[in-house]
């Protein structure tokens, strides 16, 4: 290993470990270094596509930028997207290698593992500087035969690793006093030191613990990080919800409620297996629109635009939203004059059927749609993996850009595209009364001038242009000023690339 290497492992899953290493990464960009990201092996749903078509965690995606790298399938070799509650299609430095269930993929590790020392290694070789970051918590025991995410792979490539835990989740001192007792004597001795994230309140008062925890560890504190409010970066798998909910007992499924709210509203439906909601962020962080993701049993609330999202299991969750009243309300939108666009999996659902003859994501073979359009999807085992750049095909055909990420094989003759690409091609389809737009485009949203077209196309009028990627490099900025200002910098620096 030519590269200095430091890993970054949480004592609990959403400690922070990919915000850590997006900051890290850009501080040390900043600094003049050579930086990539790592990931060993990643469990979520959203990912990104690289300049050669392969698949990595969005994480990864957004430390890559942090850390002004180009994008590549070795930053995230493995890549785990979940289709059900115990089995996940497998991505395998960037490319699909098929749908294993949780033993299939613990026989397949080996394998796995070769992957993983193959891409670090390439990676070391390019850069001087890797922030490695972990998967869940080392404390997970039942885990560590032939682990390759946490202290197995700090282990094989003697990597030192800091711990990084949640004080807003509560019990911040158990949560890192249990991890270590969890470790076996090798792993306690690689763990450099500690970071407490998102703490809240007078420093003064926390000094006791932070002094306890040292003496009875023997390892130093790095640094207390402060709770970052309207910190509003892509998130690596779970969504941030809003705290109110609809009140269900006077409502069901599918009733439309009376709103005073008179701003742009758009409403997105959380489904089980949703990807890639990332889509989401440039209208969740728009300042012109209201935003609401629709849970489990909410009632669907009137709105300007319905979004039907991404899907890894495209057949569990159609039948999910007409168990939720979502077909009723969808027609009733549309009677009313409002806008509808689906993205990846909601354009396989607003279409007449869909045929998965491979039962590559259901037992069933055939599944009937909500009907919006006449077209059929086929669900083929190859992926289809590509970054575009094109031009709307309405208005002011402005442009975009975006990728895509899907397993299913449209026709949509008989429709005007949604979108026109590079050399001749065309995605998705406008329905005929202009209400309904459909594409298999991830990052609709993104290109601040195709953003504003659409949310004109859907109503909203003089509209502010969010910059999504501006504000990305603003609230990267930040999170590496944070860090700097509380961190013991020079104590990390002298970790990186020692020895254990």
């Amino acid at each position: 290993m030519s590269a200095r290497c430091l890993m970054v492992q949480g004592c609990t899953s959403d400690a922070g470990k990919s915000t850590l290493v997006a900051g890290l990464c850009r501080l040390y960009a900043r600094r003049g270094h050579q930086i990539a990201p790592f990931k060993p092996q990643n469990m979520a749903l959203n990912s990104a596509v690289t300049e050669d078509g392969g698949e990595i965690g969005r994480a990864q995606a957004l430390q890559a930028q942090a850390a002004g790298a180009p994008l590549s399938v070795h930053m995230n070799p493995i890549l785990l997207k979940p289709n059900s509650d115990t089995g996940a299609q497998v991505i395998l430095q960037g490319q699909a290698i098929g749908h294993l269930n949780a033993q299939d993929y613990h026989r397949y590790k080996p394998r796995a593992a070769n992957a993983v020392w193959d891409s670090f290694q390439k990676l070391s070789d390019q850069y001087d500087t890797l922030f490695v970051e972990g998967a869940g918590s080392p404390a997970e025991v039942n885990l560590r035969q032939g682990d390759i995410a946490n202290m197995g792979f700090a282990e094989q490539v003697d990597c030192p690793v800091i711990l990084i835990a949640d004080i807003d989740k509560g019990g911040v001192f158990a949560h890192i006093v249990g991890t270590l007792a969890c470790l076996t004597p090798s792993e306690r001795k690689r763990i450099q030191g500690f970071i407490i994230n998102r703490f809240r309140g007078d420093i003064a008062l926390l000094q006791d613990g932070l002094d306890w925890l040292e003496k009875r560890t023997r390892k130093p504190m790095l640094g207390v990080l402060p709770y970052l409010h309207d910190l509003k970066l892509d998130a690596e798998d779970a969504i941030a919800v809003a705290d109110e909910v609809a009140d269900t007992k006077t409502t069901r499924p599918g009733d439309i409620q009376d709103s005073a709210n008179h701003r742009f509203n758009v409403i997105c439906p959380l489904l089980p297996h949703i990807s890639n909601h990332t889509d989401m962020d440039p209208l969740q962080w728009h300042p012109d629109i209201d935003f609401q993701w629709i849970k489990h049993n909410e009632a669907i609330p009137p709105a300007d635009l319905m979004i039907l999202p991404g899907s890894k299991n495209v057949a569990f969750d159609l039948a999910w939203l007409k168990q939720q009243g979502w077909e009723n309300a969808l027609k009733r939108h549309l009677r009313y004059g409002g806008k509808v666009i689906g993205l990846c999996g909601g354009l396989q659902m607003l279409g007449y059927k869909i045929n998965d003859p491979d039962q590559l994501e259901s037992t069933q073979t055939e599944i009937n749609g909500f009907g919006c359009f006449q077209y059929e999807t086929i669900l083929k085992p190859r992926k289809q993996l590509k970054r575009h750049s094109g031009h709307l095909n309405f208005g002011s055909k402005a442009p975009i850009s975006g990728y895509e990420i899907h397993q299913g094989e449209t026709d949509f003759s008989g429709y005007a595209p949604a979108l026109n690409w590079e050399y001749g091609l065309r995605d998705g389809a406008l329905s005929k009364d202009n209400q309904i737009l459909a594409t298999y485009c991830h990052g609709l949203f993104d290109h601040p001038e195709g953003q504003k077209s659409l949310l004109e196309w859907a109503g909203l009028r003089d509209a502010v242009t969010f910059h999504l990627d501006q504000h990305r490099e603003t609230q990267l900025n930040r999170l590496a000023d944070t860090l700097e200002q509380h961190l013991d910098i020079e104590k990390i620096d002298s970790i990186l690339g020692q020895k254990a």
